[in-house]
C-alpha cells in the first residue's frame, strides 16, 4: 500500500495530471472514476490506483486484480487526484495513436476540424457529441488544448476511448488533402452566405471550428469550400463552441439517416 506523497509514483501522477509535457513524454495520460476504468480498453491500461475506502469494494477489485495495481491510503489519493470529490480510483492509460487514414479513410466521413480550441469542456464535448453524431474523427491544430488533459476526459465521459483524434500543422496544411479526399469542408462563420441547414452534409464532410474568442482565423476560414452561418435571435453573436458543432454534427447525421 502507498502511504506517502513522497512516493515516486505519486509524484509521478501528479505530473501528469498538471503538466502536458510530462503526458507527452511518457504517452500516458490518466482518468479518473468507476465508469472510465470500466470503459477502458484493457490493452490501454498501464497501472490501476484505488483508493484504501474503495478496496474492499469486492466486485471491483475483481476487475482490478487482473491488472497491475496499487492500493493507496485515502489521504495519499486526494493527493494524487484532479478532482475536488475523489471517486477512489484513476486508471493511467497508454495515448493513443491514429493516422490520418482512420479519420478520413471510410466512405463519406463526417470530420470535426478544431483551430486553436482552448476550453477543455469544449474540446471534450466535441468529442463526446461527436461520438453520438456518427463522427468519424476529430482533427485538432497544435494550437489546441491537450485531449489528455484531465479536464478534457472527464467531459468526454468515455468517448475519448472510441473517438479517433490527431493533431496537424494547421487548417490549411489540411485542405489539399480533403480536396484529394473529395471531403468538402464548411466553415461556421458569421458571414456565411447560407444559413447550416440549406446545404448537404451526405458526402464527406468537415467541419471547421474556431477559437472561442476570436473564431477561425481568415486563412482556415478562406480555406472552406463554403462558410455557413447558424442563424440567431437577439444580440447574440455566436455560440459556444461545443453547442455549434453540436448543431452541425447533429443536422449531419439526420441527412445521412
Amino acid at each position: 500500500m502507498i502511504t506517502s506523497v513522497n512516493n515516486g509514483q505519486v509524484k509521478n501522477i501528479i505530473q501528469l495530471n498538471q503538466k502536458t509535457k510530462a503526458r507527452r513524454e511518457q504517452g500516458l495520460f490518466v482518468a479518473e472514476g468507476r465508469k472510465m476504468f470500466g470503459e477502458a480498453p484493457r490493452d490501454w491500461i498501464s497501472k490501476v490506483y484505488v483508493s484504501e475506502a474503495l478496496s474492499g469494494d469486492a466486485e471491483l477489485m475483481a476487475q482490478v486484480e487482473k491488472l497491475p495495481y496499487e492500493i493507496v491510503t485515502d489521504s495519499v489519493f486526494r493527493q494524487m487526484s484532479d478532482t475536488q470529490t475523489p471517486q477512489g480510483i484513476m486508471t493511467v492509460l497508454k495515448k493513443p495513436s491514429y493516422i490520418m487514414e482512420d479519420i478520413l479513410g471510410g466512405e463519406n466521413p463526417l470530420v470535426m476540424i478544431l483551430e486553436d480550441l482552448q476550453d477543455p469542456g469544449n474540446a471534450g464535448t466535441i468529442l463526446r457529441t461527436g461520438e453520438g453524431a456518427g463522427v468519424s474523427g476529430v482533427l485538432l491544430t497544435k494550437t489546441c488544448v491537450d485531449i489528455t488533459n484531465p479536464k478534457v476526459i472527464r467531459s468526454t465521459m468515455g468517448s475519448v476511448y472510441r473517438m479517433p483524434f490527431l493533431y496537424v500543422e494547421s487548417v490549411v496544411s489540411l485542405a489539399q488533402e480533403l480536396k484529394d479526399r473529395n471531403i468538402r469542408t464548411f466553415a461556421a462563420h458569421l458571414h456565411g452566405k447560407n444559413s447550416y441547414d440549406q446545404e448537404s452534409y451526405t458526402g464527406g464532410t468537415a467541419f471547421l471550428i474556431g477559437n472561442e474568442g476570436k473564431g477561425l482565423t481568415d486563412e482556415a476560414a478562406d480555406s472552406a469550400d463554403c462558410l455557413i452561418r447558424i442563424p440567431m435571435c437577439g444580440k447574440v453573436e455566436s455560440l459556444n463552441a461545443a453547442m455549434a458543432s453540436g448543431i452541425l454534427m447533429y443536422e449531419a447525421a439526420r441527412q445521412r439517416r
